[in-house]
């Protein structure tokens, strides 16, 4: 098989499949699993699951310890929310919304972030929140047609997750 491609030459952006133009580059990714607590009551729900089947036979208390693993490993994984950072869009979750729209983004230590959740929270406020992470990036919106003054999502590198936002908003050209 033959390959056009150029040889090296400058840096070039991650694109997604499909190589348009338009293509949205993906600045920040992450998956809000449960932390190491959250694995080990798993593991512990798994081992028990299969201890009680010992008695009937320990052939199938393997078996369905195994089967059970994976199904609490996938259910674990596959319910827990994804934040991203494309060129033009913040998703934590199932909502969504355009960088231009939003104002100013600050990353929350841990102590800021208690505060921002209890007396600094603004009942209107969007929130994508996991209790087993105790770190949150505040989004201020700036869209008069919403009520909506701020978004709190959680996030692991609050740091990295406020940088990609940054250059999304400056990427996506218009800001408010």
């Amino acid at each position: 098989m033959h390959d056009d491609t150029p040889g090296p030459g400058p840096a070039q952006p991650p694109r997604r499949p499909g190589g348009d133009e338009g293509a949205e580059v993906v600045l920040h990714r992450e998956r809000l699993t449960v932390g190491r607590g959250g694995w080990l009551f798993a593991l512990l729900l798994v081992v028990t699951f299969g201890a009680v089947l010992i008695p009937v036979d320990p052939l199938l208390a393997v078996a369905g310890g195994l089967v059970a693993a994976v199904v609490v490993g996938v259910a674990l994984v596959r319910s827990a929310p994804v934040v991203e950072v494309t060129t033009s869009t913040l998703r934590a979750g199932g909502a969504a919304v355009p960088v231009h729209l939003l104002g100013a983004v600050q990353p929350l230590d841990v102590q800021e972030t208690r505060t921002a959740l209890g007396p600094g929270l603004d009942a209107r406020a969007h929130v994508c929140l996991r209790g087993w992470i105790p770190t949150v990036v505040r989004a201020d919106l700036d869209d008069p047609a919403d009520p909506t003054p701020y978004w709190l999502v959680s996030t692991r590198s609050p740091e990295a997750l406020a940088a990609a936002l940054v250059r999304a908003g400056a990427a996506g050209g218009s800001r408010r």
